[in-house]
């Protein structure tokens, strides 16, 4: 099997198995399964490894995953143009990994994108390209497409990039991926904070659980900040959302008076209505409870029938 066969095999092998994985965690997924990766003909293939820039031993020149740690050395950051810089390793451009990038971009083979939403979670993006290098600013542009344009055959990369739809549909796929990553790391963040339990009834199925907006991101006031984010549960989420459930600045909820003296079923009962008067669990750090300032607006609106002022 020569460099190009076996390199080509191992990059299917990977997107195949993220695919598998996200199925089966979600999109953010534990660097400790990146980390032991998968076996490929008896080799195993991890995805990550201490560097940003990684290339795995069973691979020759060119790296597998590019990674963006969270509150990591480097910079990087979407671009006026929406694509996304990533940065060098270190300062020289002839550095072998940033050598490595530069044949990734002049082969036009696709790469694995792991961007860190809190310390051991990644969120998964593939294929991407590196499709700019820029010395000078020591970064290189990187955009992200859809798993149609892999491009991983000799004949698949003569065409690449050859057309203008090329990058508008890239622009487009990395667009979506960046909005993605923006609510996956909301979640997370909030997630953390709450320690992955429901702030209104501590359910700790995290599967269930949301990050919910105190003030909706729609709004100038709509911050995604933990500050305006709770963990809730699918059930709590829809009834905060839709007004059932009043939070008041002193992190007291209370249910709207009508909810309150329906008759339902069980679930109705011990589900909402006995959350009356019922303090919510926050944050152990203060800088990251609830700011009292949303949660008295929000609490307006819910005491106005959840109309805005």
């Amino acid at each position: 099997m020569d460099d190009a066969e076996r390199d080509a095999r191992v990059r299917a092998a990977s997107f195949e198995w993220l695919k598998d994985q996200v199925a089966r965690r979600g999109d953010v997924l534990p660097r400790s399964a990146l980390a032991d990766g998968f076996i490929l003909d008896g080799v195993r293939v991890p995805l990550v490894g201490p560097q940003g820039i990684f290339k795995p031993q069973v691979l020759r020149g060119v790296p597998l995953s590019i990674t963006t740690a969270p509150a990591g050395p480097y910079n990087d950051s979407f671009g006026a143009n929406g694509l996304l810089r990533y940065r060098y390793r270190g300062t020289d451009p002839s550095h072998p990994d940033n050598r490595g990038l530069r044949l990734a971009m002049e082969l036009r083979l696709p790469l694995i994108y792991f961007h860190g939403v809190v310390p051991g979670k990644y969120l998964a993006a593939w294929p991407v390209f590196v499709v700019g290098d820029d010395p000078g600013d020591l970064a290189f542009t990187v955009a992200i497409d859809d798993a149609e344009h892999l491009g991983l055959g000799a004949a698949a990369r003569e065409n690449l990039v050859r057309e203008d739809g090329d990058s508008a549909r890239r622009m487009y796929v990395t667009a979506t991926v960046r909005a993605r990553l923006h609510q996956r790391d909301f979640r997370e963040r909030v997630l953390e904070a709450y320690r992955r339990q429901c702030a209104f009834c501590s359910l700790r199925h995290e599967e269930l659980l949301d990050a919910a907006h105190i003030i909706a991101d729609t709004e100038p006031a709509g911050e995604p900040l933990v500050r305006n984010g709770l963990a809730l549960c699918a059930l709590h989420h829809a009834a905060f959302d839709r007004y059932f459930l009043g939070l008041r600045p002193d992190y007291v909820l209370e249910v709207r008076s009508d909810i309150l003296e329906e008759h339902d079923g069980p679930m109705l009962v011990h589900g909402i209505q006995a959350l009356q008067g019922t303090r919510i669990i926050v944050p152990q750090r203060r800088d990251l409870q609830p700011a009292r300032e949303l949660v008295e607006m929000r609490y307006q609106r819910f005491c106005r029938g959840g109309v805005a002022a």
